[in-house]
């Protein structure tokens, strides 16, 4: 594939499973264009981190202050984390690379009370009603991340111990708790919205084929859209609101990263960014000399 298919292929990922807005998406792009242009000939598979660090003196020689360059890393450090995610390439050579002081994008997240009507906009009358409740309930109680969830199998849930066995990046396993509300949805998915197909894999479309990333994508913007939930939303945005609400309530932050599965507590650790923000609004909005 040439670069330009590569990055093509990220943007595109980028839009249907992450669900970023139009001016999200024109900013990778143009994040993408610098990195193809900087490589010239040399493949985006072929990148080394000598390549990824001049990247850097590029986008200082195009006039870009440190907190834009960062942002631009960011984007090439992504598109490698995908490429290996789809097993197109094996080495990340970003991963020596360190990004320019002074930027740290923050997750966005939901409040409980934008997940409570997320989770009350299903109709439970019907079977795909049903399925939809239960796929939203396991994603907002284990924070999986949506190829995760969509690749569930049925012997990979234990509702009677409440967890679930995943296997995420580098086909790595994982446990899970499940919550009594998740493991709830999914008994009444399995007794009333699944029907008898043989299929391995848990959530099925109405013929019996498993969904995939896009539809359930789809599935989730209309009940956002039907809760009135004005925030850009995607199956991401669930994850980081299951993180982003156990650090809430105090939950340690190692037992998150192995939730999660995040092989590097720093990638854990951007949720205390979002705390400590609410944290300095509640303090500016009821302290008398903030």
């Amino acid at each position: 594939m040439t670069n330009r298919e590569l990055s093509e292929k990220y943007l595109t990922y980028l839009r249907i499973e992450r669900g970023l807005s139009a001016n999200t998406l024109q900013a990778y792009k143009h994040d993408m264009e610098m990195y193809r242009r900087h490589l010239g000939r040399t493949s985006i598979l072929d990148a080394s981190p000598a390549d990824v660090s001049l990247f850097l003196k590029f986008l200082y020689g195009q006039g870009l202050k440190p907190r834009s360059a960062a942002r631009a890393l960011a984007s090439v450090r992504g598109l490698h984390k995908f490429l290996i995610l789809e097993k197109v390439s094996t080495a990340n050579p970003t991963t020596t690379v360190e990004a320019p002081r002074g930027f740290l994008p923050l997750p966005h997240f939901l409040t409980v009370e934008e997940v409570d009507r997320l989770l009350a906009a299903p109709d439970l009358g019907t079977p795909s009603g049903i399925r939809d409740r239960a796929m939203i309930e396991v994603l907002y109680a284990t924070g999986l991340r949506v190829s995760e969830l969509t690749g569930l199998r049925v012997d990979e849930v234990n509702l009677q111990s409440g967890f679930v066995r995943c296997f995420g990046k580098g086909s790595k396993e994982r446990i899970v708790p499940l919550g009594e509300s998740a493991c709830r949805a999914v008994e009444d998915y399995l007794n009333a919205g699944r029907g008898e197909f043989a299929s391995e894999i848990l959530f099925l479309t109405s013929r019996g084929a498993p969904l995939s990333r896009f539809e359930f994508w789809e599935i989730l913007k209309r009940y956002a859209a039907r809760a009135e939930i004005r925030k850009n939303i995607s199956p991401h945005v669930l994850r980081h609101s299951f993180a982003t609400h156990l650090l809430d309530r105090g939950a340690d932050l190692r037992a998150v990263q192995m939730m999660l599965g995040h092989q590097d507590i720093s990638t854990t650790q951007i949720y205390t960014h979002v705390i400590r923000e609410r944290l300095k609004q509640i303090y500016k909005s009821f302290h008398p000399r903030a």
